[in-house]
């Protein structure tokens, strides 16, 4: 399934032109950091759904320490409730250093410590779903995403993703009708991508007389083996077909039913009874 990741950055978004490029999801920025609110976040949720598309949100982290991470998952969740908009989608914990800020003021790269931080806004963002989203050298690097027990939104920019997560941050430059969008794809369980799947199932083709005459008779014998007696033994298909088309024209009026004719062995048997009462 193909979407876009969008946030204030992406201005005036014509999102029936998003959905007609065959695009199904977006993942809407909530906000950076504990105080960075993404002014869009309501509206790209709420066109976004009016053009057909599910939603997700992610919310990027500038946190330095897990008790940083609790208040940006508080301030989060806050936002999300105040928007009273519905995510079909996962709450994504964006981590990453794009604007150099956390090497700036001394972030502690470690392993322990990244993962920490992911882990510490996990458990604050509850009950809301939510995932992890970072670049792909972060996930190889820093984070030790398999403790963290949670899906998994990694970004490479590449042809080819080496990850293969719960979703793929492919490109920061899909074209769609003169914009420019971050993109991905959504995967299914098993690491499938779904790719622009249509909800319409298709008509099945029109069936040949030999197909139609096939299907008659198989669903005749079936009904036959489970509510009626074993059919006799060598029946043609003509016989068969002439059978189901008496069934299915209209049956003339009951007659009154008449005595079945005594048998040899009846008569016979009712002479002689006869013959003892009259001596």
């Amino acid at each position: 399934m193909r979407g876009v990741d969008v946030s204030i950055f992406n201005e005036n978004i014509d999102w029936r032109a998003v959905k007609a490029a065959g695009v199904e999801f977006a993942i809407c920025r909530t906000g950076y950091g504990q105080t960075g609110f993404d002014e869009n976040f309501q509206h790209n949720v709420e066109e976004a759904h009016k053009a057909g598309l599910i939603c997700g949100a992610y919310h990027y982290s500038y946190a330095l320490t897990p008790a940083d991470a609790v208040n940006e998952a508080n301030f989060c969740k806050g936002i999300i409730e105040r928007a009273g908009v519905l995510l079909e989608l996962p709450v994504w914990f964006a981590m990453a250093d794009s604007d150099s800020y956390k090497q700036r003021h001394g972030f502690d790269f470690s392993r322990a410590n990244v993962t920490a931080i992911c882990k510490a806004f996990l458990d604050a963002i509850k009950p809301l779903n939510c995932g992890v989203h970072a670049p792909l050298s972060w996930l190889e690097n820093y984070i030790d995403w398999q403790s963290l027990g949670c899906e998994i939104w990694s970004a490479q920019w590449n042809s080819e993703d080496n990850f293969k997560g719960r979703m793929w941050q492919y490109t920061d430059a899909l074209q769609i009708g003169g914009q420019t969008f971050n993109g991905n794809i959504l995967y299914e369980a098993g690491g499938q991508a779904v790719l622009g799947q249509s909800a319409t199932v298709a008509s099945a083709a029109p069936q040949s007389t030999n197909d139609l005459i096939h299907s008659i008779l198989s669903n005749a014998h079936a009904k036959e083996e489970t509510a009626q007696p074993a059919k006799p033994q060598g029946q043609t298909s003509a016989s068969q077909i002439s059978g189901i088309l008496s069934n299915l024209r209209p049956k003339p009026q009951a007659e009154p039913t008449q005595a079945a004719k005594p048998s040899t062995n009846d008569l016979i048997h009712n002479i002689l009874s006869n013959a003892k009462k009259n001596k």
